[in-house]
């Protein structure tokens, strides 16, 4: 794999294979640039997934850090939500997440917060790209170079922020079987069942470097070959999925059944246009038409923006907090406005018992209330410049669809709709093709073989 392929520089952070296409020199030159945007000596919180290269980058992140001036929090191995909700809590200027969420092992990345604990919006990331290119760092003398710290509480500091919203006592009568993909969950889940008596199944629970269970995708797929199966062997009321750094998450049914990461959004938003003010979705152009539906029953409305999570950041900006019901994608990534809009699987695997609990329900019968929508999603390597052209000839091929260029292409039909995307985080484009009823097989298989020919 080439390195232009293996590393991604862009307004959602830095992302790569180490070694291959992300090195020491790139981590320490973004934690220098990080250290230069920030304001003048605060504290900056960091924290690493299980990963066998965090350690590595753990290093450049904090020599660049200390050198621009900040003193470093560092928690250790652990979510990208705590390190989210430390920031707050710590007063601090900012914060940076070692870890790479879905990717397979040998990726890495950094992620870089606010001091509010939520991504930079698309303004600020520009401006850390810019020092980060231009390689003009702030960087003091040795009297005043940051401190390095340690904070082993913060696992425990969140608990207690989920405490607040979450009903856990009520939360208690569930068993419930988690895959913890060898990540960071699986910290937090025991700890939970410790101080509050939670009845959480871990598998593959060991924290692990190098080889991990099985790819940390949390995808439907992936939840019907590892988790589904043993569902009902174990006598779970519901099943969950996590990904390395637990701000995504996908679930099986009591019965076994794998459900469409797409629906963790649609049973929050559900949940909370019923029981709090807001009335916005604030979701991606790529994400299943059936939140219309349920925005439109209680009547609300649906935001949709382009895909990734620099853009619901941005959109969030033109909101008020209480006018937002809930905000994600169908990736099963959801953001909370109770936690300051921080994706958070472990809060969105509360918030769907949580809604069993309230309507006295099994999760098959909460995910059987809404009308069958069946989408189907693929994705091919990219190895061409001519994404241009082939969006062209997506539009001459099907003209009588109604036509959005707002992220990619997506074109729509009545109750059909598909969307070819370059992916901002890997060298893949995506397809994603969804129906009202069955499966949309032809138009799918269609328009893979078109990209197919462009990209080989």
């Amino acid at each position: 794999m080439s390195e232009e392929r293996s590393l991604r520089i862009s307004q959602v952070g830095l992302r790569g294979i180490v070694g291959n296409g992300l090195t020491a020199a790139h981590v320490l030159d973004f934690a220098a640039a990080f250290g230069t945007f920030l304001p003048d000596h605060g504290k900056v919180v960091i924290g690493r997934d299980p990963r066998a290269s965090g350690v590595m980058l753990r290093e450049g992140v904090v020599a660049g850090l200390l050198a621009t001036g900040h003193d470093v929090i560092d928690l250790g191995i652990v979510s990208t939500p705590v390190i989210q909700h430390s920031i707050q809590r710590l007063d601090a200027v900012g914060g940076i997440s070692i870890g790479a969420s879905h990717n397979a092992a040998q990726w890495n990345a950094l992620k870089f917060f606010g001091p509010r604990g939520t991504y930079l919006n698309s303004a600020e990331a520009g401006e850390l790209l810019d020092i980060y290119h231009l390689k003009k760092f702030g960087f003091e003398e040795w009297q005043t170079i940051g401190q390095r710290h340690e904070d082993p509480t913060a696992t425990d500091h969140y608990l207690d922020d989920l405490a607040r919203v979450f009903d856990l006592d009520s939360l208690r009568q569930f068993r419930v079987l988690v895959d913890c993909t060898n990540g960071t969950s699986a910290l937090i889940l025991k700890r939970m069942n410790e101080r509050f008596g939670t009845q959480f199944i871990l598998i593959n629970e060991p924290l692990e470097g190098r080889n991990f269970a099985h790819e940390p995708s949390t995808t439907k797929k992936m939840v019907g070959l590892q988790l589904a199966p043993l569902i009902e062997h174990v006598g779970a009321d519901a099943g969950f999925l996590f990904d390395i750094d637990s701000d995504r998450v996908a679930f099986a049914t009591e019965k076994g059944e794998a459900v469409s990461e797409e629906m963790v959004l649609v049973l929050l938003a559900d949940l909370f246009l019923q029981h709090r003010p807001g009335r916005l979705i604030i979701t991606s152009i790529s994400t299943t038409a059936l939140l219309d539906d349920v925005a439109a029953r209680h009547g609300g409305k649906v935001v949709r923006v382009a895909v990734g999570r620099q853009a619901a950041i941005d959109a969030l900006a033109s909101y008020r907090p209480e006018q937002i019901a809930v905000a994600g994608e169908g990736t099963g990534a959801v953001m909370m406005p109770q936690f300051r809009f921080v994706y958070d699987g472990i809060a969105s695997m509360l918030g769907i018992l949580s809604g069993m609990e309230k309507l006295g329900c099994t999760l098959s019968q909460l995910v059987g209330r809404y009308p069958k929508y069946s989408i189907l999603k693929g994705q091919i390597p990219l190895e061409t410049h001519r994404i241009p052209e082939l969006l062209l000839e997506l539009e001459e091929r099907f003209p009588d669809g109604e036509r959005t260029t707002l992220d990619g292409l997506r074109i729509d039909w009545p109750g059909k709709w598909v969307h070819v995307r370059v992916s901002q985080t890997e060298p893949l484009v995506r397809v994603i093709c969804e129906q009202c009823g069955e499966p949309p097989r032809a138009l799918f298989d269609e328009v893979m073989d078109l990209v197919r020919g462009y990209t080989a």
